[in-house]
């Protein structure tokens, strides 16, 4: 009892930390999240609406009051409701879209990024979280509900068909559609769901079915499971996403649902730490979570007789991904609804061991490697920053795991349910919606 007692304060405690990023790393007049603390970095358009996804949470906890949480969600969603649509190279979107980066204070364009197909799925899930939460009569709750079915209905999901009827990674103004599809598992099954479910530019059943045949199911550690690499894969499409009990064919077929296979995706994360194949120093039983993440490359060095390659951002995995020895420590927190058996120790170690949590202001940085740094060390490189597409998962999911608090406001999203039923889930609490 006391040791259980001890976890929920860890749980919570580190929640409570990562939520302050969106409450000081948030414009108040655009309501724009920093991708990541860094200098002169712009906004990005998943951590805005993982934010749009953790002010009713934190409100719920007692971390913000719901004043001040519903005002920020009406500015942020006045502000895309109003910001420019259109070709021109500095708009904030185009065709319901919305740019991968945005200037944080005028929301335009950054960096001459992509339209982005997913981190688009990602901001207006957060859209829809705020409608389904802000149900009240009053005028504020209202203008809320009535912008985010604004924003979903003009997203274009059609117009990102390839020839193929499969959705594109996104488009640039000055060079057009991105010439790659989504394929292979990974975090695009969220954005499928909502693609099936547009009242307005629905894309047809034969696009999920295109994607889903491009899946791999593979064997590791002797554990069947559907495969892909970075951890985080497993993860963002159940922060809104309540795949307990409910199956598309694919699952049927394997006789499991995406929420199991999560869970079998940490285990074997865990077995690979703990084999440690490439011999990394810091990795085992309590050091794991390798995910796309921040490194300490470029370079390349001889650390005790052995040439090692290191990298920068790269979409680290296990156990057949690229591994250069960096962990992210909260892909191993947002793990926790699935695996809290192994999460649970692994955070204690991350948090009270390593004291990588608590010297920082917002918790856990986006990666460490205990490999690449000073000699002794236990963390060895660190990385400066904190990202909001890490964050967000963390406050969210350790929420879906204590209360499932998230995952039942989706459960009453129409467009949410409608999407589902289209990409072939069945069973479970859709049943019993039914």
């Amino acid at each position: 009892m006391v040791k259980a007692s001890n976890e929920i304060t860890l749980h919570l405690h580190v929640q409570r930390t990562a939520f302050a990023y969106f409450e000081f790393e948030t414009n108040l007049d655009t309501g724009l999240v920093l991708d990541k603390n860094a200098p002169d970095w712009p906004a990005s358009i998943a951590a805005t609406g993982l934010a749009l996804s953790c002010y009713p949470i934190a409100i719920e906890r007692g971390l913000m009051d719901r004043r001040t949480a519903l005002a920020r969600t009406l500015t942020t969603l006045r502000f895309f409701a109003a910001s420019p649509q259109g070709e021109q190279p500095d708009a904030t979107g185009y065709r319901g879209f919305y740019y991968h980066f945005l200037d944080s204070q005028t929301g335009k364009r950054a960096w001459n990024c992509e339209l982005s197909s997913v981190d688009t799925a990602f901001l207006i899930s957060g859209v829809l979280a705020a409608a389904a939460y802000f149900q009240g009569d009053d005028a504020q709750e209202r203008e809320i509900r009535e912008l985010a079915d604004t924003l979903y209905r003009r997203v274009e999901w059609d117009w990102l068909l390839d020839e193929t009827k499969r959705i594109r990674h996104g488009w640039r103004p000055e060079t057009g559609f991105i010439p790659y599809h989504w394929e292979g598992y990974d975090e695009s099954l969220l954005m499928h769901v909502l693609a099936l479910g547009s009242p307005t530019h629905p894309v047809p059943a034969t696009t999920y079915d295109a994607w889903s045949s491009t899946f791999a199911w593979k064997n590791c550690y002797d554990i069947d499971y559907l495969y892909s690499a970075p951890l985080f894969t497993h993860h963002l499409s159940h922060v809104w996403l309540d795949l307990r009990g409910i199956q598309d064919s694919f699952m049927q077929k394997h006789g499991i649902d995406y929420f199991e296979n999560s869970r079998r995706a940490t285990e074997i994360q865990r077995r690979y730490a703990i084999e440690n194949p490439l011999g990394f120093k810091g990795y085992g039983e309590h050091g794991w979570g390798i995910t796309a993440s921040d490194g300490p490359g470029p370079a390349t060095r001889v650390i005790d007789g052995v040439e090692r390659q290191f990298f920068d951002y790269v979409g680290r995995g296990a156990p057949y991904g690229v591994d250069d020895g960096t962990l992210a420590p909260w892909s191993v927190a947002t793990s926790l609804p699935f695996a809290p058996d192994i999460v649970g120790p692994a955070l204690y170690y991350f948090v009270h061991k390593l004291n990588l949590h608590d010297v920082h202001r917002y918790g856990f940085r986006s990666t460490f490697n205990p490999t690449f740094g000073e000699p002794g060390s236990p963390c060895g490189w660190k990385s400066k920053w904190h990202v909001g597409l890490n964050i967000g998962p963390i406050v969210t999911m350790i929420e879906n795991h204590h209360t499932g608090m998230l995952w039942q406001l989706m459960r009453g999203v129409p467009c949410i349910v409608d999407g589902l039923r289209k990409a072939g889930f069945r069973g479970g609490w859709l049943s019993a919606n039914a």
